[in-house]
């Protein structure tokens, strides 16, 4: 995902929906519950398409962010 005529940063900490399905995508057989936030937000700074600054996360952000992926995951199992 690329911002408007790519002028913009991809994924930011407001695409709580996308950057869970991107870590879906990427660690699909992992169950969110089970990762740290530590390791969340390394995977998070990770993805291709995240263009935020990891140091604007915050535990309800990465905990959202988290809770998402684990929907997606349950629905996929």
């Amino acid at each position: 995902m690329t911002g408007y005529y790519g002028l913009m940063p991809g994924l930011t900490w407001d695409h709580t929906e996308d950057i869970a399905l991107a870590l879906h995508e990427a660690h699909p057989d992992t169950d969110p519950l089970t990762i740290r936030f530590t390791d969340l937000l390394r995977w998070i700074g990770e993805l291709d398409d995240f263009g935020d600054d990891l140091a604007k996360s915050s535990e309800g952000k990465l905990e959202a962010i988290q809770m998402a992926w684990h929907e997606e995951y349950r629905e996929n199992q």
